[in-house]
């Protein structure tokens, strides 16, 4: 059943912000940011509403000899229609991390495999540029760190745009690949891995850092190989001391390096704190899709097949040259769908 009671408070405070904005009372953006993210609620609600009183109207005029025929014309279809406008109205109704809205932090680092890891995490990051294009995102590498060959040692990047950690937090985890690596010259098939971690961009209200609880180092900055090395110390690195965090950046400026380190930092304290949280609530934190748990294992890339398995979801794709050109929507899709589905489930929808 949907609980009439709070579609009435959410509907009254739809109209309540609405009143707030336009007479200007209040922080207008925090008000016109509750306003947008409830808008699409409330149209649902409103959907669902209007069918509801077509389906009662059309039920009435059956006691109508001159309007049975037309009611009985139109009630089948309108409810048919129910099921489906309900189902919508109770994923609108789920709660909402707090943090989807975020920009994301996109951390990508090689795992075994040795070099043909290290050339697969620069595959990824390629992948993942890719597809914040086609979304519209704006991605900035902030970090990166490559091998000789042109790998990834590692690599801290910045994406903005709508629903960013939304649909990006269902990355976060180990990526395989099985494919013959151009190292190889025996055309054996090797599998190697890739660690992709996606934060909620922290804010500055989130997390307070203490001045005595940091050590910032200055370095000189290098490139792959030991080449386009800068002649003045512009890296900073940053370590965290109570939780021994260290993050580092290393772009011209150094001023901007330390910019870049503060941020990352606090939006991995911000995870960390996000992710104790969630262990708090959760028992059972492995069952979660989108979980953000980096050590699990969730999608295998092979290219001698041409597919692409999401292990979370038994999820099997035909399609890994389109994938790796960033066409991820699919996949998401379906992550994000599966998320909705065991929401109701917990819910009892």
């Amino acid at each position: 059943m949907i609980p009439e009671d709070r579609l009435r408070q959410i509907s009254d405070r739809f109209e309540y912000l609405e009143a707030a904005m336009a007479d200007g009372s209040g922080d207008f953006a925090k008000l016109a940011k509750e306003y947008a993210d409830l808008r699409p609620v409330v149209e649902q609600i409103a959907t669902w509403r209007r069918l509801v009183e077509d389906i009662a109207e059309a039920e009435a005029m059956l006691d109508d000899p001159d309007m049975k025929d037309l009611a009985e014309e139109e009630l089948p279809g309108l409810r048919a229609a129910l099921p489906q406008a309900e189902h919508a109205l109770q994923l609108a109704l789920l709660p909402r991390d707090a943090a989807d809205g975020r920009p994301a932090m996109l951390e990508i680092r090689p795992g075994t495999g040795g070099d043909e890891a290290a050339l697969f995490a620069g595959d990824l990051l390629r992948m993942y540029q890719r597809h914040a294009e086609a979304r519209g995102w704006r991605f900035d590498i902030l970090d990166l760190q490559e091998t000789e060959l042109g790998g990834i040692k590692e690599v801290t990047a910045q994406i903005k745009g709508e629903d960013v950690f939304a649909r990006m937090k269902y990355e976060s985890g180990v990526h395989r690949v099985q494919r013959v690596p151009t190292t190889e010259s025996g055309g054996r098939i090797h599998t190697s891995a890739a660690t992709v971690a996606v934060l909620p961009e922290a804010e500055d209200v989130d997390i307070e850092i203490a001045p005595t609880d940091i050590r910032i180092d200055t370095m000189r900055s290098s490139g792959a190989g030991g080449q386009h090395v800068n002649t003045t110390d512009s890296a900073v690195r940053i370590t965290h001391l109570p939780s021994g965090i260290v993050v580092t950046s290393s772009e011209k400026s150094q001023h901007r390096n330390r910019e870049i380190a503060m941020q990352v930092l606090r939006t991995r304290l911000y995870d960390a704190e996000r992710q104790r949280l969630a262990s708090e609530r959760s028992a059972d934190r492995a069952s979660q899709v989108g979980s953000g748990d980096r050590s699990e294992r969730i999608r295998t890339y092979n290219f001698p097949q041409g597919r692409m398995t999401d292990h979370r979801i038994n999820l099997t794709l035909y399609k890994l040259d389109q994938v790796m050109q960033g066409d991820l929507d699919e996949v998401i899709d379906a992550l994000v769908a599966d998320g909705q589905a065991r929401q109701l489930a917990e819910m009892g929808a």
